[in-house]
């Protein structure tokens, strides 16, 4: 019987082929993703062994109060370097610097959305980093630039620089060298200037170090000399863990791509078990001779397990090759666009090999078990008979399924609708909705056959019309094969319901950013400073001018600070009072903001909730200045506020902090908004980390974030939607050859090659149209409760125009696929083909 398997396989090459590829896809995709990783993970393994390899002894912060400085800061004290260099042996020790020190541009601006890393460069031996240009600075003067951010802001050897101090004072310096800080992810995301130790520790305000490197000396002396509240590495041990440090980052990118390399293999069970579905169909004959000539059933249930074996362990060694294809060429790409994931020879490891063939051959074996044992139900009598096309004919559903796609969409339906409707408002809820989608889709699977008819109906109404008798014949022939048609489009289903639902959720998740962004802040600009920190804010004094100016009508300072409050940190903050209510409009669930007053507070509902307070309750501000008792008067559910909002004058009581985290700005009436612009700019002037953004501007910066996650996600998910339309390909190659006689018989009736291309791209179309509709109504449904779970503000937001292009896409891809089967129909011999048994 193994003979017998394998001579079929032989035989038939394309029908192996053509079950392999949806396989080798599923696979290379992940495949691909440990070939990924763990190139990464190698190359950022040698990177830093060679690096920390520069060094013989590494001492690192400790936990405990023992390992602060002085004034409570985290850090090695620099009284902890003088004893290192007092140790016998030790030849050369240095301490690493890091804080905040933003980079001035030409325009007068600190560079980039955070302040550029300021780093202590050691020199000569100790140096880590590569120099591409120049050298290393030596004295108070000389600075040296991250080489990515010198190319990019056009700072070269031999300039001026201006950097910015702790207290945000302009200083100069000569730029002496372009360093490449590769092995610094935070410093290669921000960029990072680097100055000799003393300068760093003045320039970034720091008075601790974040490591000390040592030449020379005895392990356990230096740990002695140190003390036990600091942990003492090798060069060799501190390699290993900056790579293990890195490597963390590329466990998440792993189980990111895996998560949709399972959906890529659900996508390829559908299509694996509809061919072979097919192919036992097709066969029906066969497998009655061989049970006439003396198999049994278990032969030829094994004879089917094997092949699939076979096809399962063939498409799985392709799917590993095109993996590492796929791993090495998407490390290049990223490679290019961010140079600072170092590149290293492609890794396949045996994890990778195993893992990868295991998942190919049982998803393979497993699509093909249903079908095998529908093998074992064919009587030898079959072989002496004709019979109809297989799955044509009148279908049933049957109870037992009927029952099974009731109960799930009822189930589906039911907790969907709890999570969105009656639950309280959060992630839990969406993780029910997430449930009550996968059991309604279930019921869909189920229940599908029985939809193909009238939904083929539906899909198929314009292109028989259109296009006359192919058409027609074409609708017919997608729709007389319910069960065939149904496991095909279902594959398609899954990727573009994904598609559809995650379109709806940015859509609803921008409208809400934007409808809050209207309601709450009704302004035309916001002033900010770059992210770095308590001392990152907009001057007083900015506000102050800028009140002066007839341009606008309000100008609203908005501040915060960090307290304790009913016992916990909590930020407590204020805006000007003549803005709140009138231009700010927070939303109030509870209470009142009219009686917002001395004494008061309004509080989220996060905070009424974690200390089982309610509306006229009081609680408790610690600050510096001492504690105060306020009265709770409304709960308001507006993030932008902070925990606790009190009013200008007490909060002035409690804190000393006049700057402002952000300035909202709102137009006087008949203003030109570049006018407007043009004002705030030059009253900023003086102070380089402020920058402006007009709300027009945020609302674009959000759309285009939310476009490239879902440009992301829609890359993600194609390989599914790829091994989809390759199941809707392999069905209708199949089918050209189980109609090779239906085909002739039309040919010869006086139907030409050109309208039997055109009916097999229509019936590819029409179940292409079938699967992206199925796809899109259950992504849109389940996307509409995902954003009623989300909060009580969320607003729905359908995207017609991705949707209509999901469906539209769909369609023309099904139109593909069909071009090699309507081909080979084409190229058939009219009498040959009806002169076939």
């Amino acid at each position: 019987m193994l003979k017998t398997t394998l001579a079929g396989l032989r035989a038939h090459k394309l029908r192996l082929v053509l079950t392999a590829v949806a396989i080798t896809l599923g696979v290379g995709f992940i495949a691909g993703t440990f070939v990924l990783t763990d190139t990464v993970d190698k190359a950022f393994g040698q990177t830093f062994a060679k690096s920390a390899g520069k060094i013989d002894v590494a001492v690192l912060p400790g936990e405990g109060a023992e390992g602060e400085g002085a004034d409570g800061e985290s850090g090695i004290p620099q009284d902890v370097l003088e004893k290192v260099q007092a140790v016998p042996g030790v030849t050369k020790a240095a301490g690493l610097v890091r804080g905040d020190a933003a980079l001035v541009g030409e325009d007068g601006k600190a560079i980039g959305d955070m302040p550029t890393v300021g780093l202590s460069v050691p020199s000569e031996e100790l140096l880590r980093y590569g120099v591409d240009e120049g050298r290393a600075p030596r004295g108070g003067g000389e600075v040296v630039i991250h080489t990515d951010l010198a190319e990019r802001e056009g700072f070269e050897v031999g300039e001026a620089a201006t950097v910015l101090d702790a207290g945000n004072r302009p200083h100069r310096f000569t730029v002496v060298g372009l360093v490449d800080f590769g092995i610094d992810q935070e410093a290669s995301y921000r960029g990072a200037v680097g100055f000799d130790t003393a300068t760093a520790l003045r320039m970034t305000g720091e008075k601790t170090y974040q490591e000390l490197n040592v030449l020379g000396g005895d392990e356990a002396a230096i740990a002695t000399a140190v003390g036990g509240s600091h942990e003492v590495l090798t060069g060799e041990e501190l390699g290993a863990r900056l790579a293990e440090a890195a490597g963390a980052d590329t466990e998440i990118i792993r189980t990111g791509l895996l998560l949709f390399g399972m959906v890529a293999m659900l996508v390829s069970a559908l299509v694996i078990y509809n061919t072979f579905s097919i192919l036992i169909a097709q066969r029906m004959r066969e497998m009655a001779l061989l049970r006439c000539v003396g198999a049994t059933r278990r032969q030829v249930f094994g004879s089917v397990v094997t092949e699939s074996v076979v096809v399962g362990f063939v498409g799985s060694l392709l799917g590993l090759a095109a993996g590492l294809g796929l791993g090495w060429g998407l490390l290049a790409l990223v490679h290019r666009f961010n140079d600072a994931i170092p590149v290293a020879a492609p890794t396949l490891a045996v994890r990778t090999i195993v893992f990868g063939l295991a998942v190919g051959v049982v998803v393979t074996v497993v699509s093909a078990l249903l079908p095998a044992r529908a093998a074992t139900r064919v009587s030898p009598v079959t072989a002496l008979r004709a019979e109809l096309e297989p799955g044509s004919g009148r279908f049933r559903l049957g109870v037992v399924r009927t029952l099974f796609a009731v109960l799930f969409c009822a189930l589906g339906l039911a907790v969907g609708g709890y999570a969105s409707l009656v639950m309280e408002k959060g992630e839990t809820a969406m993780y029910m909705v997430a449930g009550g989608g996968s059991l309604f889709f279930c019921g869909v699977i189920a229940a599908m056959p029985a939809l193909v008819r009238p939904l083929g109906r539906f899909a198929g109404a314009v292109p028989a019309r259109v296009a006359g008798v192919p058409g027609r014949l074409a609708v017919a022939n997608a729709r007389r094969s319910p069960r065939r048609t149904a496991t095909t489009t279902i594959a398609l289903t899954v990727g573009v319901g994904l598609m559809s639902l995650f379109a709806v959720i940015a859509a609803s998740g921008k409208a809400t950013s934007v409808a809050q962004i209207d309601e709450q802040f009704p302004v035309e600009f916001q002033v900010n400073t770059q992210f770095g920190g308590e001392d990152q804010r907009v001057p007083h004094a900015l506000a102050g001018t800028l009140r002066q100016r007839p341009e606008f009508s309000h100008v609203i300072e908005m501040r915060d600070a960090e307290a304790a409050v009913g016992g916990d940190e909590s930020t407590v903050s204020t805006v000007t009072a003549s803005a709140l209510g009138a231009v700010l409009k927070p939303v109030i669930t509870q209470g009142s903001l009219a009686d917002l007053g001395p004494g008061t507070a309004l509080v989220d509902k996060f905070y009424v909730e974690n200390h089982g307070l309610a509306v006229g309750d009081t609680t408790e501000i610690t600050s510096k200045r001492g504690t105060a008792q306020v009265k709770i008067v409304g709960v308001h559910d507006t993030p932008a506020l902070g925990g606790v909002l009190v009013p200008e004058a007490d909060f002035d009581r409690y804190f000393n902090v006049r700057d402002s985290s952000t300035l909202m700005i709102e137009m006087a009436d008949g203003v030109d908004a570049n006018t407007a612009r043009k004002a705030i700019e030059d009253a900023a002037k003086p102070y380089p980390t402020v920058r402006v953004m007009s709300v027009a501007e945020f609302k674009d910066t959000l759309s285009d974030s939310v476009n490239t996650m879902l440009m992301i996600f829609g890359g993600l998910l194609g390989l599914a939607i790829i091994i989809a339309l390759f199941g809707i390909a392999n069905t209708l190659t199949l089918s050209v050859v189980e109609r090779t006689r239906e085909s002739a018989l039309l040919r010869a009736l006086g139907i030409t090659k050109r309208q039997l291309r055109r009916m097999l791209s229509i019936e590819a179309l029409v179940m292409a149209v079938i699967g992206a509709l199925t796809g899109v109504v259950l992504g849109v449904a389940f996307g509409w409760a995902a954003t009623e779970a989300m909060g009580e503000s969320s607003v729905f937001a359908l995207p017609y125009g991705q949707v209509a292009a999901f469906i539209v896409l769909a369609a023309v891809a099904g139109v593909l696929a069909a071009v090699m089967p309507a081909r080979r129909a084409a190229k058939a011999s009219i009498v040959e083909s009806l002169s076939t048994e």
